[in-house]
């Protein structure tokens, strides 16, 4: 009775308790050890005990791992019968009854049993492939020959430990304690094994799957995509934006929650059966089992996660993505091509601005010319091959210059001069923006240090991008330059856009009060092409509004235009800022927006953009001009 008590509770603990299988790099798979246990039970206590034994157990962890009802009914009834299958294969070989009660076994039996068993396992494997087959499309013999290549070496050891006991189960418990030996020692180095897969495929700070793992489920999901409609699958990749400003203004700890918040919400938003994967740094993947318009949906998912803003401590912070996807069998056949694709189309979304971009082969050629633009930027900087000019801003009444704005500029040594529009939407995105302001900068407040010795007492205007408004530490960053050429602050206007305001606009207002806070003044440019909102000329603490060209160009053919400047200008002076009105072609419209007011002036006709020498001479000249004039008057 106690043999058969033994290899009862072995059983229902080897299925509870089951041994997982590394299988290649990271996939683990359960195995249970009831096998050796209910085959002994065959022969020593009867088939009729055996599937009641194995019945139990598999109730057991059912219930254990909240098993849906249908699911653990066919996990009971495919073990029964491949119980029932091994009893009929041993009666018939051992030429003993079905029903036989307990009997002796000898090492002739031993033999049989084993064969018992093959037919045990090769009917479960039958069955359970069968269902995943007809689940998920795949051929039966490919099915199959997965679960005979991962587990056959393991089953045969099972086999065999079964044989055994039932063996030296007559000998009493003592000696069936023996075999726990090996069972525990399978146990422990598949634990063992299964962690250090685990912490291989996984990523340290998040949980999520690494990109090891992710080339793993692609390549697992592409196989099983071939035998379902619509193919697929699809591959989502995510990259935060201006994650490097959380990082440098808050810390690295503060941007390790960011990530762990980040990571949870996307396995929120992440669709069944897909999975979720953090490439390093702030990018994430995620493999979508499904076509184009399921990958698309499930893009637009993982960025509404994101929109309620992530609780750091007492920091309510707002964190966005852009996210790229490409698709099978249409964007790639394969993992590195879906890879590729997925970045190119990331980028893309990048550099427009569309948060989510799918990939589109007219990306390519675009997409490597403005990497290498990149790279050459990057180079530009340490080689001197940026400069700056400056654009005079003339007083429409006394046509005296009263400031300049500094403009960068690129001289290629094979592309020749590049646009500005070409890579500073580059800079922007890629981070280089705050390199190339800072270039930008010192070259100016230099260059007004040596104009303000000679007495000419000019502004400088100074383009700042939208990611310059997330960095709270601009205003310090300013001050030190401020104190380096010993300029005042006064003489520096840092100009932003309306759309980089209005992306943060508590960030934006936080950054630009302490910017004022030092006496530095602030300019909104392109005023009118933005969400315009008077609410926000308000709120914020600025000092001058620049009417975007645009308006001014048209306003002596367009009627629309001059009553939008005229009202443009009136406001801006009730609300004592000053006014400066790009895009002036004509002496025409400089006459014109001069009626309005106390107005600047900036355009072609008024000045294209110089060198340092023109500059320099053009005050002079200015200046000397209005000494003849103070000494004619005399």
């Amino acid at each position: 009775m106690w043999p058969t008590v033994f290899l009862a509770f072995a059983a229902i603990a080897g299925e509870v308790k089951p041994i997982r299988l590394v299988l290649g790099d990271s996939e683990t798979r359960r195995l249970s050890t009831s096998l050796p246990f209910v085959l002994a039970l065959i022969p020593f206590a009867g088939v009729g005990v055996a599937v009641i034994v194995q019945a139990i157990a598999s109730v057991a962890d059912d219930a254990l791992n909240h098993r849906e009802f249908k699911k653990s009914f066919f996990n009971t009834s495919q073990y029964a019968i491949s119980v029932i299958a091994a009893g009929a294969v041993y009666s018939w070989l051992a030429e003993v009854p079905f029903f036989n009660g307990p009997m002796m076994i000898d090492p002739f039996h031993v033999g049989i049993l084993l064969v018992a068993g093959v037919a045990m396992v090769a009917v479960n494997w039958l069955l359970v492939a069968t269902v995943v087959s007809l689940a998920s499309g795949q051929p039966l013999r490919v099915v199959l020959r997965t679960d005979a290549r991962d587990s056959f070496f393991t089953h045969l050891v099972l086999l065999s430990v079964g044989g055994i006991a039932a063996d030296v189960a007559s000998d009493g418990v003592g000696v069936l304690a023996l075999l726990a030996a090996p069972v525990i020692a399978a146990h422990l180095f598949s634990s063992a094994a299964a962690r250090h897969a685990h912490e291989a495929a996984h990523d340290s700070l998040t949980g999520l799957g690494n990109r090891g793992q992710l080339d793993q489920e692609l390549t697992r999901t592409l196989r099983n995509g071939q035998h379902t409609p619509g193919h697929g699958p699809g591959l989502v990749l995510l990259d935060l934006d201006h994650f490097k400003d959380f990082n440098d203004t808050l810390g690295h700890p503060v941007g390790d929650m960011i990530l762990r918040q980040v990571a949870q919400r996307l396995l929120g938003a992440m669709p069944e059966h897909g999975s979720v994967h953090r490439l390093g740094g702030d990018e994430f993947a995620v493999v979508v089992p499904g076509g184009l318009e399921e990958s698309r949906q499930v893009a637009r998912d993982l960025l509404a996660a994101l929109d309620a803003p992530i609780q750091i401590e007492s920091l309510e912070l707002l964190v966005r993505a852009s996210a790229g996807l490409a698709v099978a069998p249409m964007h790639g056949h394969d993992g590195e091509t879906l890879m590729k694709n997925s970045d190119i189309a990331l980028y893309h979304a990048k550099l427009e601005r569309d948060r989510i971009s799918t990939y589109s082969p007219e990306y390519d050629v675009n997409t490597l010319e403005r990497l290498q633009l990149l790279a050459d930027l990057r180079a530009a900087l340490d080689t001197q091959q940026l400069s700056v000019v400056y654009q005079p801003q003339v007083d429409l009444n006394t046509r005296r210059t009263v400031a300049v704005e500094a403009l960068v500029r690129w001289d290629h040594p094979t592309r020749g001069s590049v646009a500005p529009d070409d890579f500073i939407p580059l800079a922007e995105n890629s981070g280089l923006i705050f390199p190339v302001t800072s270039f930008v900068l010192e070259r100016a407040l230099a260059q007004l240090a040596l104009w303000r010795a000679e007495g000419h007492h000019v502004r400088v205007a100074v383009n700042l991008s939208a990611r310059h408004l997330s960095d709270v530490g601009l205003a310090q960053q300013i001050y030190e330059a401020l104190a380096r050429h010993k300029v005042p602050a006064s003489a520096l206007v840092l100009e932003v856009t309306e759309t980089g305001i209005l992306s943060d606009t508590v960030r934006a207002d936080m950054v630009i009060r302490a910017v004022r806070g030092i006496g530095v003044e602030i300019a909104i440019d392109d005023y009118g092409t933005g969400n315009a909102s008077l609410s926000y000329l308000k709120r914020l603490q600025i000092d001058e509004l620049k009417v975007d060209r645009s308006f001014v160009s048209n306003i002596g053919s367009d009627h629309h235009d001059l009553i939008i400047v005229r009202s443009t200008i009136a406001l801006a002076l009730a609300l004592d800022l000053r006014v400066v009105a790009e895009g002036i072609e004509d002496d025409a419209t400089a006459q014109a927006l001069a009626q309005l007011g106390r107005v600047i002036g900036q355009g072609y006709h008024l000045g294209l953009p110089a060198t340092v020498e023109e500059i320099s001479t053009r005050l002079e000249s200015e200046r000397k001009s209005a000494s003849t004039g103070r000494q004619g008057g005399r």
